[in-house]
């Protein structure tokens, strides 16, 4: 799809971002996917009718293995028919009508793929159907099908999200305090609180959410409400907590979210959530997942984005302890010019916040690698971030001091039982520590991370299947000659 959308330059195509599919209601503009299994969406439907399509049919749609219907009507496409739509062996429909310039000679296969077809039409077998321009009256009924079809699907079910370049456009999103009252059944069951404001429980149209109110003693005000809501309107992915819909009504404002059914992972690490402890093959999944999240704000987003407040509170869990990056009011766009790096006011949470960009001004993707590395060893140790009563008070002077004794036990997390593969630890703590460097250009990228942080699960996994292989490599080498850098200079 990504390249189907570069081969015809569809900019206009506000919702094209992250995943196609997922989550489901966020899929992208003019998609229908099948849902077989959580984990493999399927395109089932494409339509692209008056796209501004310009030049050939390209071969990407070919890719869509899934697809049973495909409109390209009413465009400028040129050149053949092209053969392989006969060997889409599931596509029932496509309409290419409307493409004045498009040769309307059918290739011999799809002509034998088509005969084949209306031989079964007694059996009540699909007709697969090309409606052209000069197809005669069979095309007109196609198209006219077609458009009855999609315009049923239209009334029985809510459109695709629609965001203009200045913000937030859908009025499919937003609703009214009252419905607020009505999802929430008069704020009755509280699931948190936080800096915005406090979190209830809620289900709109059969579907759990999560209602965040803004309180009117909260600092985050109006411009994070609508930082937030707009953000989410148009950016999706599967590893980013979905906007279900929004409030603004007066002076009630609400965010409302899918549910993510475990809370967040602080709740998770300190056991307030029933007291089982994450295994480390959840925590590196878990690492792994919100990693994927913010790689796509910093590489898969026009403009990129930087998150600006990652922490493990904004890391929420679904019921599969699957990991969702969540609280986007601060997050920032970077102009497409090149630029790496904006000044900016500076924002985020002591702790977690990179010294580098609290001293400067001067925000990057880098800022947030900063704050993901200090999320890793929370990871690793079950430690808080600022501990006053610890030898060292911040996380990463206190990791810092204990690896100098040479022994990773001394900073894993005690309620382990040692159940963890040392080799992929000592990766993890070697990739924490890099992201936490206070220069800004030694830190990794978040691609790199995400690759790092698959190859520790691999380890995790290699280890519990028994490979010996993977368990006879020794220790991954580890030095700390240099430790005093590590040691943060500001919050």
């Amino acid at each position: 799809m990504v390249n189907i959308k570069q081969s015809y330059e569809l900019k206009e195509k506000v919702s094209w971002q992250g995943d196609p599919c997922a989550p489901q209601f966020l899929h992208w503009e003019g998609l229908k996917c099948s849902y077989p299994n959580a984990d493999s969406p399927m395109i089932i439907s494409l339509n692209l009718t008056d796209s501004k399509l310009t030049g050939r049919i390209t071969p990407e749609f070919a890719k869509l293995t899934q697809l049973i219907e495909l409109d390209l009507s009413k465009n400028d496409l040129s050149g053949d028919i092209p053969a392989f739509f006969a060997d889409m062996k599931l596509l029932k429909l496509i309409n290419l009508s409307g493409n004045p310039n498009l040769n309307s000679t059918i290739p011999d296969s799809l002509q034998q793929s088509l005969s084949e077809t209306h031989r079964k039409e007694s059996k009540k077998v699909p007709v697969v159907a090309i409606a052209m321009s000069v197809a005669g009256v069979f095309a007109l009924l196609v198209i006219l099908a077609i458009i009855f079809v999609v315009r049923r699907r239209k009334k029985k079910s809510r459109g695709p999200i629609s965001v203009n370049a200045s913000g937030v456009k859908s009025k499919d999103l937003k609703i009214t305090y009252h419905e607020v009252l009505k999802i929430t059944k008069n704020f009755e069951r509280v699931l948190g609180k936080g800096g915005f404001g406090t979190v209830y429980y809620g289900n709109l149209d059969d579907t759990q959410v999560a209602v965040k109110m803004l309180s009117h003693s909260s600092a985050q005000g109006y411009k994070e409400f609508k930082a937030e809501v707009d953000l989410l309107s148009r950016v999706h992915h599967r590893h980013l907590v979905g906007l279900v819909g929004y409030c603004d009504d007066g002076d009630n404002l609400a965010l409302i979210y899918e549910y993510m059914a475990n809370g967040d992972l602080s709740e998770n690490m300190s056991g307030k959530r029933g007291g089982n402890v994450l295994t480390w093959e959840n925590r590196m999944q878990i690492a792994v997942e919100a990693a994927q999240g913010l790689e796509y704000l910093h590489n898969g987003c026009q403009p990129p984005m930087v998150h600006r407040d990652v922490k493990t509170t904004n890391i929420l869990l679904n019921e599969r302890y699957g990991a969702k990056l969540a609280d986007f009011g601060l997050t920032r766009s970077f102009p497409i010019d090149g630029d790496c790096q904006i000044s900016t006011a500076v924002a985020g949470t002591p702790g977690y916040l990179d010294p580098e960009y609290n001293k400067t001004n001067s925000l990057s993707e880098k800022s947030d690698v900063y704050s993901f590395g200090v999320v890793l060893l929370q990871i690793i140790t079950n430690q808080p971030v600022i501990d006053k009563t610890r030898e060292r008070t911040h996380i990463i002077e206190w990791a810092v001091l204990m690896l100098t004794k040479g022994d990773l036990r001394n900073i894993i997390d005690p309620k382990l039982m040692g159940d963890y593969d040392t080799n992929g630890a000592w990766k993890m703590v070697e990739l924490a520590l890099a992201c936490v460097n206070p220069s800004s250009d030694r830190r990794p990228t978040m691609a790199h991370v995400v690759m790092e942080l698959n190859e520790c699960m691999a380890l995790e996994n290699a280890r519990k299947q028994g490979s010996e292989e993977m368990s006879s490599r020794g220790y991954v080498n580890f030095s700390l000659s240099s430790a005093s850098e590590f040691i943060p200079r500001a919050r």
